[in-house]
């Protein structure tokens, strides 16, 4: 992965909600994570409070344009 930073966990803290909080998104970034994170799978399901994680840098999603239909001009 090229481009990461890290991210410290607050108390009580899941991967997923910490890269919501984060990243603002958690399609396909926790199972990122995880790769950058070696050995965080194995460990309870919440993190420690001031555990550091390795997070990757996500770009914006593109926006999806949409057809917009006027019923009147």
């Amino acid at each position: 992965m090229a481009d990461t930073f890290t991210a410290t966990a607050l108390q009580g803290e899941t991967l997923d909600a910490l890269c919501w909080r984060v990243l603002g998104q958690t399609e396909n970034v926790v199972d990122q994570a995880l790769e950058l994170n070696r050995g965080l799978a194995d460990q309870d399901i919440f993190l420690t409070e001031g555990q550091v994680i390795l997070l990757p840098v996500q770009l914006p999603k593109p926006v999806p344009q949409q057809k917009i239909v006027q019923l009147w001009s």
